[in-house]
């Protein structure tokens, strides 16, 4: 895990999907709906992005690819829906259960472990790495 990245290229890479892919599935739904409000439908969209997207994209998002950089197992193996969800929805309740307090605990892990893994990727068993598939 010596090649798995820290802080700032993850939280660019989060950024860049915000922007190319949450904003406008926001806007499109809020134009379809005209309900700027309840954004339940591209919410919910964004959720399977970022579950299904890494699995049948070797660890990318749209953001990741960019950065040159994505998710992989400790192990090895193949990332798989089991590994996703964990990593996305377990460890966002965590976040949520701790009032934010996991995912601030998280951004200091990154930024400072050798291994840069936060609390999803210890929950996955997974890394962000800059290696190539």
């Amino acid at each position: 895990m010596s090649d798995s990245v820290g802080f700032w290229k993850r939280l660019l890479a989060l950024i860049l999907d915000g922007i190319i892919i949450t904003l406008p599935l926001s806007l499109i739904f809020g134009w379809i709906t005209g309900d700027w409000e309840e954004d339940n439908i591209s919410t919910f969209i964004d959720l399977l992005y970022t579950l299904i997207v890494p699995i049948l994209w070797y660890g990318y998002t749209v953001g990741k690819r960019i950065m040159g950089i994505r998710i992989v197992r400790i192990d090895g193996k193949k990332l798989g829906i089991g590994t996703m969800l964990l990593r996305n929805l377990i460890a966002g309740l965590v976040y949520v259960v701790t009032l934010g307090i996991g995912f601030i605990v998280s951004m200091f892990m990154v930024g400072l472990r050798n291994d840069h893994r936060a609390i999803h990727d210890f929950i996955a068993g997974t890394y962000v790495t800059s290696n190539k598939p």
